[in-house]
């Protein structure tokens, strides 16, 4: 599975967690076997152990919106952003964002792109 793929599987699988209420953490975590794609295991189990951090560090960013106003599309790859910018070195943040932006546009729309774009931008003056 190439890494622009396994970023959008871990988007399902987190957007999942997310929306439906019949499916768990422990459910996703226990599909997850040890020979899949190493990226998209570690964007899962990272955005999920890390997940209060990375809604944090998000809320602080936002200017006139609070983070429960963001939709569930947008507050997922968000996470997976921020933990990607923070945590999996091997990526480029430009490469991080982008993929971010690309999926926000699949899964909802340039709007939603727009806006991932100007959250994420300001991690990347940091």
């Amino acid at each position: 599975m190439n890494r622009k793929l396994a970023r959008e599987k871990a988007f399902q699988a987190l957007y999942q967690i997310d929306i439906n209420k019949d499916v768990s953490t422990e459910q996703i975590l226990e599909s997850l076997e040890d020979n899949q794609d190493d990226l998209r295991k570690e964007l899962i189990e990272g955005v999920i152990r890390e997940r209060d951090d990375l809604d944090q560090q998000i809320s602080d960013k936002l200017e006139k919106w609070s983070f429960s106003r963001i939709g569930t599309v947008e507050k997922t790859v968000l996470r997976i952003a921020v933990y990607e910018i923070f945590h999996v070195e091997q990526t480029p943040n430009k490469v991080a964002v982008n993929e971010a932006i690309e999926i926000a546009k699949k899964y909802n729309d340039d709007q939603s792109g727009k806006f991932i774009n100007g959250i994420l931008s300001k991690f990347m003056t940091e």
